[in-house]
């Protein structure tokens, strides 16, 4: 069963906040949700036709679990009950059952996942497991050629999945592995750039934290593995390491900077039309993004201590993205991209932040959609339709309601979060751009609280949660922006209000 979100937990998620217990509660139901779906892949694997998929696939996919399973069973467990089915779930038609989202502490706080965990649960299994699903739908008759090709390529994944696993607990294994277009990537260690292009094969031996990949017609690359749960090492160019930034706090985990994952960004699909492509990140690029994130704790801090909570909570990667136009050569650029998926809780995708301040900024938006959309996956906040045809100062096009929901969530978390810097900061020039940011903010989502309040499409729930939001946006009034940032943010909604007008006020 899921479990039932407490009328606290609904409060402090609509006041675009969440103490441990709620963050934990979010993470516990992804963590269900996750699995849940990779036993689904489990089981159209073995109802798929034979046409779909052949039996040597089938057999593989057994092969590789197994490896997953002894993975499992060999790593020392973080608490002595944490692999316990706790999602009620029978285990998967042909294969064990699936390891347990870990339970939460007496304070509602999540132990740290250990490496396998780590990897089973990790935010790109999502998409992985979502892909396979659409490569195994159920309609009969025989696949293309592509579709075929595509289906094999994301089943041979969760070789390299198991691999990494089994390598991560000390598993001694030799198995055969497919690159996908010249790269196998080896999820939480690296990558290798094959001699042969296209899907090579590569065979993949591990002994005593040693991994040997073998290729015809190429020198075997050696990798050595990396303590701290991320990253592995070879003097060979051809293999590439898999980067982490440090724990925001003290004693906190490695956050993945994931340049590698072949899932991390939408594939075959269209991409949301502001942001730019994936980048794999060379070392100056890299620097940058550590210069950035560090001291980013104490940035996020000024906004809140919930700021810091909830981005050790839920951040998991961070996939770097391309710069968006505007760039220049020096690595500054006049904007900035950034964003989530649904299906991979846990990932935010951002173009190279250039201060820790945007770093900041862009954790607290990012990290409110996570929060919002784990939410909706607990419940019903609305009916509303897809219909888009309400007025978002923050964007040129008309929105549906749920995007309206979403934007103003986000926003709402980034007025409070700037008011809160503003009265905390005696920097004049930063409390001056912090009060900016706040007074646009906050003017932003007074033009659109209307339309949220309003709809008669709101659930029970829904209507506590906006509620909340009101209650939020009432209380920055508490400590109002200086008297001119004020009246240039108004003279900045007046004019998207009248400039989106002009364009969509016919079509209403």
């Amino acid at each position: 069963m899921l479990p039932v979100v407490p009328d606290r937990a609904l409060t402090e998620l609509g006041r675009t906040e969440g103490g441990p217990e709620t963050l934990g509660l979010l993470v516990r139901d992804q963590h269900t949700r996750r699995l849940l779906l990779l036993r689904a892949v489990l089981d159209a694997v073995a109802a798929a036709d034979p046409t779909v998929c052949s039996a040597a696939a089938r057999d593989r996919l057994g092969e590789d679990w197994a490896l997953l399973e002894e993975a499992d069973r060999t790593e020392p467990p973080v608490r002595p009950t944490a692999w316990a089915y706790e999602s009620g779930a029978a285990p998967a038609a042909g294969y064990g059952g699936s390891p347990a989202p870990t339970p939460l502490d007496g304070n509602g706080v999540a132990p740290p996942l250990s490496p396998v965990r780590a990897l089973v649960l990790h935010p790109f299994v999502g998409p992985w497991a979502r892909h396979c699903l659409r490569g195994l739908r159920t309609e009969p008759g025989p696949r293309t050629e592509p579709e075929a090709r595509e289906l094999g390529r994301d089943l041979a994944h969760f070789g390299a999945l198991a691999a990494a696993a089994a390598v991560r607990a000390g598993v001694s294994f030799a198995v055969r592995l497919t690159a996908r277009d010249g790269v196998l990537t080896l999820p939480s260690l690296g990558a290798l750039h094959t001699a042969a292009p296209g899907d090579a094969p590569v065979d993949v031996m591990h002994r005593r934290q040693s991994l040997t990949l073998r290729q015809r017609g190429a020198k075997d690359v050696v990798v050595h593995l990396q303590s701290g749960g991320i990253g592995a090492w070879s003097e060979a160019a051809a293999w590439t390491p898999a980067h982490a930034l440090p724990g925001l706090l003290p004693g906190s985990g490695p956050v993945p900077l994931d340049d590698l994952d072949p899932y991390r960004t939408p594939r075959g699909g269209p991409r949301h039309h502001e942001l730019s492509g994936p980048v794999t990140l060379d070392d100056a690029e890299r620097k940058r993004w550590l210069q950035s994130w560090s001291g980013i704790a104490s940035v996020l801090g000024l906004g809140g201590e919930h700021r810091v909570t909830e981005a050790v909570a839920l951040l998991r990667c961070l996939v770097p993205l391309s710069a968006p136009p505007g760039s220049t050569p020096g690595g500054r650029t006049t904007g900035s991209c950034s964003g989530t998926r649904r299906e991979a809780f846990g990932a935010v995708l951002s173009s190279t932040p250039a201060t820790a301040t945007t770093f900041a900024a862009t954790l607290v938006h990012e990290l409110q959609h996570t929060k919002l959309a784990a939410l909706s996956d607990m419940l019903t906040l609305h009916h509303a339709g897809a219909q888009a045809r309400y007025f978002a100062p923050w964007r040129p096009d008309p929105r549906p309601y749920d995007g309206l929901l979403q934007g103003a969530y986000s926003h709402l978390a980034l007025a409070d979060f700037f008011q809160r810097s503003a009265l905390a900061t005696a920097h004049p020039a930063r409390r001056d751009a912090a009060w900016a940011q706040h007074a646009r903010y906050r003017e932003q989502v007074g033009a659109v609280l209307p339309s949220l309040v309003g709809s008669g499409d709101l659930t029970a729930q829904g209507r506590r949660f906006v509620d909340q939001m009101v209650a939020v946006y009432e209380r920055l009034a508490d400590h109002p922006a200086p008297r001119g940032q004020a009246a240039r943010a108004q003279a900045y909604v007046r004019a998207s209000r009248a400039l989106w007008t002009q364009r969509h006020a016919p079509g209403e």
